[in-house]
């Protein structure tokens, strides 16, 4: 999948929808029936395919971070205030 139609895909969930759809994760595992379903009723807004489609995209992020493809950011340490 492309960057852009990445951003598209993800660009209409409001932060309110992140919040509920991680919280929804979080309480329908694998093992739940009608997983997808259950998620999308607890996120306002959005359809089964949706919510299933914002986790594929989230499991993709998370592996290509894990494979090292996504680099670190280069945060700055905190300067004391001698």
């Amino acid at each position: 999948m492309s960057s852009n139609s990445r951003s598209r895909s993800t660009s209409s969930w409001t932060p309110e929808q992140d919040k509920q759809f991680e919280d929804a994760l979080a309480r329908f595992d694998k093992d739940t029936p009608d997983r997808w379903q259950n998620v999308a009723n607890a996120v306002h807004g959005k359809s089964a395919e949706e919510v299933k489609r914002h986790y594929e995209i989230l499991v993709e992020d998370l592996e290509h971070i894990e494979s090292g493809r996504v680099p670190f950011p280069n945060y700055r340490s905190p300067q004391s205030n001698r």
